[in-house]
């Protein structure tokens, strides 16, 4: 087994207070979604079907058991739709209704999956993301720190983002834009016109596609450091809003990423009904699944780290972890989907694309432009209160509990 790769080791943290932290320039975030029942998330939409059947077809105690209440949630808990879902809003005890449309979130480094989204079933859903996800929108999550460990500390993605850090360390979920549509954008009033005066064309994604390029991890959080000329920012935001269209899967260009046709994976051996095991054979690019075979896979895909866990492992142990008997998190399929063998073909995509340019990142991490007392200086921070809450949104209603309506 390959250790880690040097491009794939992360920049030293910055030793440098005068580096601006993504809080300070991307002033609203949001806390992770806690679900609070591993069950409302699955890596396909049959399972999660199958366990509201399940759990609609039971009644009282037995409900309440597969249920698994929390503080937060019970079968008697009455709560408000969330924004855009069209689920019920009365007391899931007396739930008989079919199953919602599950979602597809980022749950987890690179790991989209399926979710129930009826707010009775979530602990804290985090509405203000769901009011603002969809279109244009891309939320950048930052990464729980971790001293020394491999990997970008910040991901961004298009998929509605649970923010779940493998090393257990919360993070934070910064959207792009402030409001539906892709309006008003997640900044500090005032940076972008500091970046044009220094730098030239500068607008929101292009600010994003920096910090995709350019951050650096330290425990007080992301810090981005600016570059020194125009050229300098121009070469990051490039090589960035690459890097961000292969993390956002196509969201950018509108074209799935791709490695070149002699490079792309392919399956060489079927998988196995049920495979226990994942392992990789670095001199001749195999991953073995059980006793099904992919290759070529580049070891930059392998060795691909968030947090310091390898990204493939983790996609792998969420899907074939055993669950308690006689839970909901039991029912799950009974071999394994041909929908995630696609799905980890594209999986090793993008690992071997991020992979193979994270060393390109180094330069723009060195920074060497203005910091905190320069942003200061031209009245970008510190950042009004305003600024770090949720922007109003006064015209649009939304069902709150047991079907009565609220006006935001």
């Amino acid at each position: 087994m390959r250790g880690v790769t040097e491009a794939s080791r992360p920049p030293v943290p910055w030793p440098d207070d005068d580096v601006p932290l993504l809080d300070e320039v991307m002033p609203w975030s949001v806390a992770p979604l806690r679900f609070g029942r591993a069950w409302v998330l699955a890596p396909d939409v049959r399972t999660l079907r199958a366990r509201w059947d399940r759990l609609v077809a039971a009644e009282g105690g037995e409900r309440e058991a597969l249920f698994r209440p929390s503080r937060a949630r019970t079968t008697g808990t009455a709560v408000a739709a969330l924004p855009g879902q069209r689920t019920g809003t009365g007391r899931f005890a007396r739930e008989t209704g079919p199953c919602p449309e599950p979602v597809r979130v980022a749950s987890g480094p690179f790991d989209e999956q399926w979710l129930l989204p009826d707010h009775r079933l979530i602990d804290a859903a985090r509405p203000e993301l769901w009011r603002v996800a969809g279109g244009p929108q891309l939320f950048a999550v930052e990464q729980g720190y971790v001293p020394g460990a491999a990997g970008p500390p910040l991901l961004v993605t298009g998929a509605l983002p649970e923010g779940r850090s493998p090393a257990g360390r919360p993070g934070r979920i910064r959207p792009l834009f402030r409001r539906p549509g892709g309006e008003e954008p997640n900044l500090a009033p005032g940076l972008l016109g500091f970046l044009r005066e220094r730098y030239g064309p500068a607008d929101p994604v292009r600010w994003l596609a920096w910090t995709v390029a350019a951050a650096v991890p330290s425990p007080a959080g992301c810090r981005v450091p600016l570059p020194a000329d125009p050229e300098a920012w121009a070469a990051g935001t490039a090589l960035g809003r690459e890097l961000l269209d292969v993390q956002a899967r196509g969201a950018l260009t509108g074209t799935r990423p791709r490695l070149p046709g002699g490079r792309r994976p392919y399956v060489r051996a079927a998988f196995p009904p049920r495979p226990e095991s994942l392992s990789y054979d670095s001199e001749g690019e195999v991953l073995s699944v059980g006793e099904g075979r992919v290759s070529p896979v580049p070891a930059a895909a392998w060795e691909y780290r968030v947090g310091g866990a390898r990204v493939l492992e983790q996609w792998f142990a969420r899907r074939t972890a055993p669950a308690g008997a006689g839970t909901l998190e039991a029912i799950g399929p009974s071999a394994w989907p041909q929908e995630w063998t696609s799905e980890l073909l594209d999986l090793i995509t993008v690992l071997a694309l991020l992979g193979a340019r994270e060393a390109e990142r180094a330069p723009f991490t060195a920074g060497g432009g203005p910091g905190r007392a320069a942003l200061r200086a031209a009245g970008v921070l510190p950042v009004p209160d305003r600024a770090r809450r949720p922007a109003s949104v006064l015209d649009h209603q939304e069902e709150g509990p047991e079907g009565q309506f609220m006006l935001l």
